[in-house]
C-alpha cells in the first residue's frame, strides 16, 4: 500500500497527461479556466495543455498526500517534503512559463538530491541513512552498510542522468511513459537485485 501511496502523484500525472493528449481542446479549456491566472500571458497553447494540466494535478496530489498524513497524525517523511518543494518549484515554472522543460528536470533534481543526501550524510556526518532506515529489519556488517549506502547513491545519480537522456531526446509522451513504467521498473529491479545480493550475507551477519 505504501508503494502505491508514494506513486500516487506519478500515477495521476500519467493518467491526466494521457487523457489530455486525447482531449487536447478540453484540457486546454480546463487549464484556461482554472490555471490561467498562474500562466504567463494568461494563454495556453494546445500542445502544452496536457502537460500543464498533469503538472497541476501532480502538485495538488502531493499536497493531498501530506495533508492526509498530517490529518492522520502520521509522520511526513523528509523525502515527501522535499518532493513537494521540488515539484512546486519546477512544476510551477512549467505552468507559469508553459514550458515542459522544467517539469522534465524535476525527477533528476529529486534523484540527485537523494544521492547527495546519502553521500553527504555518510562522508560529512558519518551517518548511514540506509542503515538508519533498514537497520531494524536486518543486521549487516559495517562494510556492507557502507556499500549499500553507496549503491543507492550511485543508483539515484544514474537515474537522474537517465531521466535527462529520455526527457530531452524523445517526445514528451515517451518521457511520461518512462517516468511511470521505466523509473518504477528500474527501481524494482534494483531492489530485487539488492535483495538477492544481500541474501547470501544475511545468514552470516552478526
Amino acid at each position: 500500500m505504501k508503494f502505491l501511496f508514494d506513486l500516487f502523484p506519478v500515477i495521476l500525472f500519467f493518467i491526466v497527461f494521457k487523457w489530455g493528449e486525447g482531449h487536447a481542446a478540453v484540457a486546454q479549456s480546463l487549464v484556461q479556466q482554472y490555471m490561467s491566472g498562474l500562466v504567463s500571458g494568461n494563454t495556453v497553447a494546445l500542445d502544452q495543455a496536457a502537460i500543464m494540466l498533469a503538472t497541476g494535478v501532480a502538485i495538488v496530489a502531493t499536497l493531498c498526500q501530506i495533508g492526509y498524513l498530517l490529518a492522520r497524525r502520521r509522520k511526513v517523511d523528509g523525502m515527501l517534503w522535499m518532493s513537494l518543494g521540488i515539484i512546486t518549484v519546477f512544476g510551477g515554472a512549467t505552468i507559469y512559463f508553459h514550458n515542459d522543460t522544467f517539469i522534465k528536470w524535476k525527477p533528476t533534481v529529486l534523484y540527485w538530491c537523494f544521492a547527495a543526501g546519502l553521500l553527504i550524510a555518510q562522508l560529512g556526518l558519518k551517518k548511514n541513512i540506509i542503515r538508519n532506515m533498514l537497520g531494524h529489519q536486518m543486521s549487516l556488517p559495517e562494510p556492507l552498510w557502507l556499500r549499500l549506502n553507496l549503491a543507492w547513491a550511485l543508483f539515484f545519480a544514474f537515474m537522474g542522468v537517465l531521466n535527462l537522456l529520455v526527457a530531452f531526446n524523445f517526445p514528451t509522451a515517451t518521457w511520461v511513459n518512462f517516468k511511470l513504467f521505466g523509473g518504477t521498473g528500474l527501481m524494482l529491479l534494483f531492489v530485487v537485485g539488492q535483495t538477492m545480493f544481500l541474501s547470501k550475507y544475511l545468514k552470516d551477519a552478526p
